[in-house]
């Protein structure tokens, strides 16, 4: 929670300034408060695989649900890709330009994409996972199992992208 507050208040006390947040190195307070983000998203990010494992443990001898899974697969994932594309986010700023409608992202040299999915698979995968249950009946374990594989393409081709192109 401490580091999501932190998050928030930075980057919303600086636009009310005007003033970058994200890649902000233009004096040496600047550069230190982008590195602290930086560390401050790391620990938010790790914090997910800790709530999968706790997850995991308090399940007891039961078994769990596939929306519960859900849940599980999406905190690990967005551990693992959004910590992955954060890193590669952390040190290349975006293009300049414009980009996509509303948020000024692009589909080439721009990790910000790829970092998103990373991001909210914590919410989109055990979404899925609900809406797997309900719809697919028996067949919904393969259902999240696929949208989980897709989703991880989708991170990846995103990721590609960014790199390639």
């Amino acid at each position: 929670m401490a580091t999501s507050l932190f998050e928030v208040v930075y980057i919303t006390y600086q636009a009310s300034q005007g003033a970058a947040s994200h890649y902000n190195t233009s004096d040496p307070w600047h550069a230190f408060m982008f590195g602290l983000m930086g560390m401050a998203a790391v620990g938010l990010t790790a914090s997910q695989a800790w709530l999968a494992w706790e997850i995991w443990v308090a399940r007891g001898p039961s078994t769990l649900s596939v929306t519960a899974w859900g849940v599980i697969i999406g905190l690990v994932l967005t551990f693992v890709l959004s910590t992955f594309s954060g890193f590669m986010l952390g040190g290349n700023q975006p293009p300049a330009g414009s980009g996509l409608p509303w948020v000024g992202w692009h589909l080439h040299k721009d990790v910000r994409p790829a970092h998103f999915l990373g991001v909210h698979a914590q919410q989109l995968l055990p979404l899925w996972g609900l809406i797997a249950e309900r719809v697919f009946g028996n067949s919904a374990t393969q259902a999240l199992g696929a949208g989980s594989c897709l989703y991880v393409v989708a991170w990846g081709f995103l990721t590609w992208t960014s790199i390639n192109h």
